[in-house]
């Protein structure tokens, strides 16, 4: 028998998959299906306390966090969400002002992504959980497999920021006193690029979400599409370096393989770059051109004319 030490979460969901009579692994943010014709989306995602909650975070932003999991899928795909099951388990610990968290932030976020909660489900137990579904219906189908030679590489935000974020929350690393706050910020309040995903929807030639990671993104990209993609702009902020140089730490770990992000990684043709510029502008969200996709596999940095593979170092589960 094989331990789950012996097995990361892909090796897990290949085994499973395969045992429902699935003969190819495929991952993708979403999954698509009909019903008398009408193509539906729907994304699951679940938080889970001890790996997902540092301690300094509220229920109300843990709560909205679960949520915005499941926003971050659909506006990489372009997708208007429309409804919600959220099921939670809760351990006794909890007192009526966290309910009162709880019931707050499922409002709020009902209203700010334009989305209707119908129910679902509660049970007790040892700490938080919160299981969220979402559904909403498909205008295109963006994939992550879809990218073409000479198409450009797009990030949503600068990356590395959850990264200090996370090393201030759980090991209490220090920086100047605005970045970090900055930092701290995108990890309990992360933001959401969602009306800017669904507006670019029809120039995208694939796309995905970055919360595992950059390097995890980018390489299951560029996997999927049989393609090499080459980084020659790393999409991030001064304030990450500083940082990194202060607690001696790698920038490059903070930046590429962090995760937490809910931003997005697209990739499109040339001739589209002007347009997705301007709407970016129109919706305040800052992107970067940060890479080339061309024939051959695997995600390189260029350094002038040096290229530096980026290996995928990424969340995962049981890793």
């Amino acid at each position: 028998m094989i331990s789950m030490k012996k097995l990361d979460e892909k090796e897990i969901i290949e085994k499973i998959q395969r045992g429902l009579g699935k003969k190819k692994f495929l991952s993708d943010d979403v999954e698509r299906f009909d019903i008398d014709g009408t193509k539906f989306v729907t994304k699951v995602d679940t938080f889970v306390e001890s790996t997902d909650k540092p301690e300094k975070m509220t229920m109300y932003e843990a709560v909205r966090k679960s949520i915005i999991s499941c926003i971050s899928d659909f506006a990489c795909k372009g997708v208007k969400p429309q409804y919600a099951i959220v099921s939670m388990n809760l351990p006794r610990k909890l007192n009526q002002n966290d309910i009162q968290d709880i019931t707050k932030s499922l409002k709020n976020s009902s209203k700010e992504f334009g989305i209707k909660i119908l129910g679902g489900d509660m049970n007790e137990g040892r700490e938080f959980v919160s299981h969220v579904c979402m559904f909403g219906k498909a205008q295109k189908n963006i994939k992550r497999n879809g990218a073409k030679n000479k198409d450009i590489i797009f990030a949503t935000g600068p990356f590395g920021l959850t990264g200090v974020g996370l090393k201030v929350l759980l090991e209490n690393k220090k920086g100047d006193r605005r970045f970090v706050q900055e930092c701290i910020k995108s990890v309990l309040m992360p933001k959401s690029r969602l009306k800017f995903g669904i507006e670019i929807s029809k120039f995208v030639t694939s796309s995905m979400d970055s919360s595992d990671g950059l390097s995890s993104t980018l390489n299951e990209m560029a996997t999927q599409s049989k393609k090499q993609f080459v980084i020659d702009k790393i999409p991030t902020k001064k304030g990450v370096y500083d940082f990194a140089k202060l607690n001696k730490i790698d920038p490059i770990n903070l930046i590429f393989n962090a995760g937490e992000e809910f931003e997005f990684i697209f990739t499109s043709n040339l001739r589209f770059e002007k347009k997705i510029r301007n709407l970016a502008k129109k919706s305040r969200v800052p992107i970067s051109k940060i890479g080339y996709v061309i024939s051959g596999k695997n995600v390189f940095l260029k350094d002038g004319e040096y290229l530096k593979k980026i290996e995928n170092f990424g969340w995962s589960h049981f890793k």
